[in-house]
């Protein structure tokens, strides 16, 4: 009788301690990021003109080259203007063999071609996706007079996992400064 009770005070410990929580580590995870939309502003130059995001910084080197600047989340947009002299098919070749040198590095570049008539506004987004200097990268003309590029970067070592977001939010400004481009 004594090794019976001797078993079941056995059994009902193990079954007691058995039950108790166990500590389980939890798996690393990202915070996440969400960024307001910001108020639209107008940046005119003596070519063209567009609309862009007000909560980025316009840092305006010349009439050709010039920068809208997020420092909250340590990127810009950096674009160049240039005038077509006869020389359209090698601009947007250069622009194209621009976006195609990260490949070397990218997953995956998706092109989107962007044809707007009524304005004369002619071009391509393209989508770098992967862990590759430049998240996206465009051009825009009007085939005649005009020729407009831009690409994002970041200041900080690409990781695309970790700036997805902030990549997506400047690839949608990217498409309202198309969408709101006007030549003069």
């Amino acid at each position: 009788m004594k090794l019976k009770l001797m078993s079941l005070l056995v059994i009902c410990s193990f079954l007691f301690f058995a039950c108790e929580d166990q500590a389980i580590p939890k798996p690393k995870a990202q915070i996440r990021l969400e960024y307001p939309e910001g108020p639209l502003s107008n940046l005119e130059m003596n070519d063209f003109k567009f609309q862009y995001n007000g909560l980025a910084t316009p840092d305006l080197d010349s009439e050709n080259a010039f920068s809208l600047i997020y420092p909250d989340m340590k990127g810009a947009i950096f674009l160049s203007y240039k005038k077509v002299d006869g020389n359209l098919e090698k601009l947007i070749t250069d622009a194209r063999r621009l976006s195609y040198e990260h490949a070397v590095k990218a997953d995956n570049i998706v092109e989107q071609p962007y044809v707007n008539p009524d304005k004369k506004v002619y071009g391509s987004l393209f989508e770098v996706q992967g862990n590759a200097a430049s998240q996206s990268q465009f051009f825009v003309t009007d085939s005649t007079e005009h020729f407009l590029t831009g690409s994002v970067y970041f200041y900080t070592k690409p990781n695309y996992d970790s700036i997805l977001p902030a990549a997506a939010y400047l690839q949608n400004d990217i498409r309202g400064i198309i969408e709101t481009l006007e030549w003069k």
